[in-house]
């Protein structure tokens, strides 16, 4: 099951959403023939904030919970070596430290491999046949995680043609984290690591499609009652859905935004406020917790909101504006839409983009 990393303290009301807050500031500086992630997690956005799910790696399998993430592009996991990694997690999952020598499939990647050199761009100076294929990665809040690559078999479900779950292995090459720094060594909401959808070549997914285990195509479906869902990885069954094209040559999954409405009524923005370039665009990442829009384009959004409750009385809690409500907010606000290329609209209703903070 994948849950959500971030939850609510014991006796807290609303949670310290804060945190998701400033988790995404700094980062934003940086089912059929398929692999089946079931998903899990609470619905709230207060409870918890990031995905991770439970993988099997090595011979005999053995278990590591890792966040799912699609803003970066590799696996790892915390090795048994490292240094400054935590030893328990108060997500209440028992971590596990990932041993190359305590599984028969394990091999360390040497730096004159082929995956190496891929990776890096070519041979590295210096390099020997006895020195390994180290990585060093650093997230955009300000995390860091360093060590070496190593080969392995990963474990998976895999949906079948009758609709039933089997098991799929294939062998990858990730991380063995050798030493963890900021939030990545805290125990509060620790995890054995990372698993990287990015588009790289160096990815999971990328891996298992060269290797024709499946096809490079992921879809993540997500429960709105449990904030959990599926991350199915592969060929893929698609439901009768509307879909809008990916902006290629982008080092994330960009998407079109085109306009917005709210309460039925286009805002009207200048041309290039959803222009799609260097430092700008609309990005999908499962790593990020809330939304976030221009600043120009979020008042607008805010005001259109509000425009039928002049008088309302506002406080701040925890940086955020909240309000006192005692009827339906799907009654008493609008709706907004999302429209994005291919005519594809996301309705966002007010029991969406409002949350109830318990807080009086």
């Amino acid at each position: 099951q994948v849950h959500r990393k971030f939850r609510r303290a014991a006796g807290e009301e609303g949670g310290n959403i804060t945190a998701h807050l400033a988790h995404d500031v700094s980062r934003r500086g940086r089912l059929l023939d398929a692999v089946d992630v079931p998903l899990g997690g609470l619905g709230l956005p207060t409870d918890t904030g990031l995905y991770y799910t439970k993988i099997e790696i090595g011979t005999p399998p053995k278990p590591f919970h890792v966040q799912v993430d699609t803003g970066s592009d590799i696996l790892w996991v915390n090795c048994i070596t490292c240094d400054k990694c935590p030893h328990k997690s108060g997500l209440g999952i028992d971590l596990m430290l990932y041993d190359p020598k305590g599984s028969s499939s394990g091999s360390t990647v040497s730096c004159d491999q082929p995956f190496c050199a891929a990776t890096y761009g070519g041979k590295l100076p210096g390099c020997t046949a006895s020195l390994p294929c180290e990585y060093s990665v650093m997230y955009g809040d300000g995390s860091t995680t360093t060590g070496y690559f190593v080969s392995d078999s990963l474990q998976y479900n895999q949906v079948s043609g009758d609709g039933q779950t089997r098991y799929g292995n294939g062998s990858v090459t990730f991380g063995c984290g050798a030493q963890q720094g900021g939030d990545l060594g805290n125990t509060n909401q620790a995890l054995d690591g990372i698993i990287g959808f990015g588009q790289s070549n160096t990815s999971m997914l990328s891996q298992l499609a060269a290797a024709g285990k499946v096809k490079k195509i992921f879809s993540h479906c997500l429960d709105t009652i449990t904030g959990g869902g599926i991350f199915a990885i592969g060929e893929v069954v698609q439901p009768k859905m509307k879909s809008t094209p990916l902006i290629p040559n982008m080092p994330h999954y960009n998407v079109k935004l085109k306009s917005i409405d709210v309460g039925g009524t286009a805002l009207q923005l200048p041309s290039h406020i959803f222009e799609t370039g260097e430092k700008k665009g609309t990005i999908i990442d499962s790593g990020t917790t809330l939304t976030y829009l221009p600043e120009l384009v979020y008042k607008e959004v805010m005001a259109k909101i509000f425009a039928k409750h002049q008088d309302m009385t506002f406080r701040s809690i925890q940086d955020f504006l909240c309000f006192q409500y005692h009827e339906s907010v799907d009654d008493g606000f609008p709706k907004i839409i999302f429209h994005f290329e291919n005519d594809l609209g996301l309705n966002v209703y007010p029991h969406d983009y409002f949350f109830q903070n318990g807080v009086i």
